[in-house]
């Protein structure tokens, strides 16, 4: 079947809250829909629904289709079909069939999500791609086009795009400024979008710090992500949600009315949703020892508590249990064990606070800040056991060397930087602890007054990129205390404590 009516109604008057001003130029589609007239397919006289993807690559690019007809070159698109359970799914749908893009190589953005950016509108004579604006003073077409037009951000980088139609002749990218569509054009310049991929859902790991993690087993019925499957509790980011995090808190609630007082990013996911695009995922963790059975679960089936080794026997995605699994092998290097796991295990707990001396970690961390005022971070690698997939300065742990000395090989070894050791200064100290129990660690953040050379990964098994970020608009997601380390350099102070009740 194709697109409900209620789902393009729903898609319409979302796009209306977000353009109020288009309602009256919307207000013939706006009457057809009300009437539960059959709005797609042409079988309306005055309403024929076509979808344009709008897909932008990490330079901020928009792609463009050639049609050998006429020498076109718009965004790709086409009319809905029977197969089509979602106008979305039109998009995805034709810009595979023009482009060879695959769903799973888009996601959805934060901005728009699976809502349209635009809505244009074009005279049934005219072809369904065209990008010509209709004049008002036309009046009311006998058949007017709505092309939906949804935003899709490029998971992998640009390539070159073999066209897979007979009526295309290429594929190109195109900035903002010079997207052939004038309203299209206007509302991508406006909205801040870079081609960035953040993350749009997000979950939490919680673990007792004894070994099991609790596991949501998900209602069995069609149209939800792995029905029927064991999996995290989360869910989607909502317009209200301030940030990711409130994102995994609000859905623990919701779901579950559990509230976590820590909750700590751990990695970026990709999953992929049930229309076949990659969804990005904020994994975060949390540390509860409770019993699942007096939660109020108001979603899914049951909760309960398993440890790795039973995973497998469980129908679950394999991220979830191979996330799970790199999670429980870097606890088991720490200090969060089993009492019952024996004598070495106490000897190795944490003493009770004025019972002794504590080793604390030492690290050293890069704080670099061009002229513009935007400063250096890097993005972790998936693998990575600590803040996996998750943005951090360039940092390392102090070996038998001083703290200047280590920052001055770790800014060369994984950057290339050329350092003098003259030029650092020490400018914040954080003191943290990420749970009870674990070993407590000192961050000394040292900037840089100068330095040579352009960053370049270097060590491509820890980091696969490093940016420049507005202070003011830091990149998610991004290491707690390094956040809290760059709003404590611009206000002025110089010590941060994280973590100490």
């Amino acid at each position: 079947m194709p697109p409900s009516t209620s789902h393009i109604r729903d898609l319409v008057s979302a796009y209306l809250v977000r353009h109020p001003a288009e309602a009256d130029q919307l207000a013939a589609l706006t009457r057809a829909l009300e009437a539960d007239g059959p709005a797609v397919g042409g079988t309306v006289p005055a309403v024929h629904v076509t979808c344009s993807a709008v897909v932008i690559d990490r330079d901020g690019r928009a792609l463009h289709i050639g049609h050998r007809a006429g020498g076109q070159a718009p965004v790709p698109g086409g009319h809905v079909e029977q197969d089509d359970v979602t106008l979305l799914d039109t998009a995805l749908r034709r810009v595979y069939e023009e482009a060879g893009i695959p769903p799973a190589a888009l996601c959805a953005t934060v901005e728009y999500g699976h809502e349209p950016i635009d809505i244009h509108i074009h005279i049934h004579d005219t072809p369904a791609v065209h990008d010509t604006d209709a004049d008002p003073a036309l009046g009311e077409p006998a058949r007017r086009h709505y092309d939906f037009r949804f935003v899709f951000g490029l998971v992998g980088g640009a390539a070159d795009l073999p066209p897979l139609r007979e009526e295309v002749s290429g594929a190109h990218w195109r900035p903002f400024r010079d997207v052939t569509a004038p309203a299209l054009r206007g509302k991508l310049v406006a909205s801040g979008l870079d081609g960035r991929i953040e993350a749009v859902n997000a979950v939490t790991m919680i673990h007792d710090g004894r070994g099991r993690y609790l596991l949501h087993l998900r209602d069995d019925v069609p149209g939800i992500w792995e029905p029927g499957s064991w999996a995290l509790l989360g869910g989607g980011r909502e317009p209200g949600d301030v940030s990711l995090e409130a994102t995994a808190r609000r859905e623990l609630w919701e779901e579950a009315g559990l509230a976590l007082s820590v909750l700590e990013p751990v990695a970026l996911e990709h999953a992929i949703g049930t229309n076949g695009m990659t969804v990005p995922v904020q994994v975060f963790s949390g540390r509860w020892t409770g019993d699942p059975a007096g939660l109020d679960l108001r979603e899914g089936v049951m909760l309960a508590w398993f440890r790795p080794e039973t995973m497998p026997r469980l129908r679950m995605p394999p991220s979830t249990r191979e996330l799970v699994r790199r999670h429980a092998a870097v606890a088991s290097c720490g200090t969060h064990l089993d009492p019952a796991a024996g004598a070495g295990a106490a000897q190795r707990s944490r003493p009770r606070a004025g019972s002794g001396s504590v080793p604390h970690i030492v690290g050293v961390h890069l704080y670099l800040r061009r002229e513009d005022g935007r400063v250096l971070l890097g993005l972790r690698h998936p693998d990575s056991a600590f803040a996996a997939s998750t943005h951090h300065f360039l940092a390392g742990h102090c070996e038998q060397e001083s703290a200047v000395s280590c920052l001055v090989r770790e800014a060369e070894e994984e950057a290339g930087l050329l350092i003098d050791p003259g030029d650092v200064e020490l400018v914040h100290v954080v003191h943290m602890v990420d749970a009870p129990g674990a070993t407590p660690r000192m961050g000394l953040v040292l900037r840089a007054r100068r330095w040579v050379g352009t960053p370049e990964v270097r060590e491509p098994d820890r980091c696969t990129s490093w940016g420049w970020f507005d202070p003011e608009r830091l990149p998610e997601p991004v290491v707690p205390y390094t956040a809290a380390a760059i709003e404590g350099i611009r206000a002025g102070r110089v010590y941060t404590e994280l973590g100490w009740s």
